[in-house]
């Protein structure tokens, strides 16, 4: 389960700008604030079955967006070769040289 919300929450974080007001908010509560599904309803007065079909249609949208645009795979390919190479860096001249720049692109993410 942690697996999937650690997930779902990198997946909003790259698509979430691609979803309505509504399922930003409900996403956002249920995945960022871990609200109940009840304290979701509550807050929208809406169902709880409307709350749960309305983030499994969301979920389903963030995972085909990332089928199509791949941002949260290259994320994570990028991140793991910034750390292969921060890792194999020495402590010579060059490698002080290269650092920031390293530091820079893990910035940019």
């Amino acid at each position: 389960m942690l697996e999937k919300t650690t997930r779902m929450n990198y997946l909003f974080d790259f698509y979430q700008s691609l979803l309505t007001p509504k399922q930003r908010s409900y996403m956002s509560f249920y995945y960022l604030d871990d609200f109940s599904l009840g304290e979701i309803a509550e807050e929208f007065e809406v169902s709880r079955q409307a709350v749960f079909d309305n983030i499994k249609r969301t979920e389903n949208m963030l995972e085909e967006y990332e089928e199509k645009l791949l941002l949260f795979q290259k994320f994570k390919e990028r991140t793991k070769i910034l750390n292969t190479i921060r890792d194999n860096l020495g402590t010579d001249e060059l490698s002080k040289k290269i650092l920031p720049f390293i530091d820079a692109l893990e910035k940019l993410d």
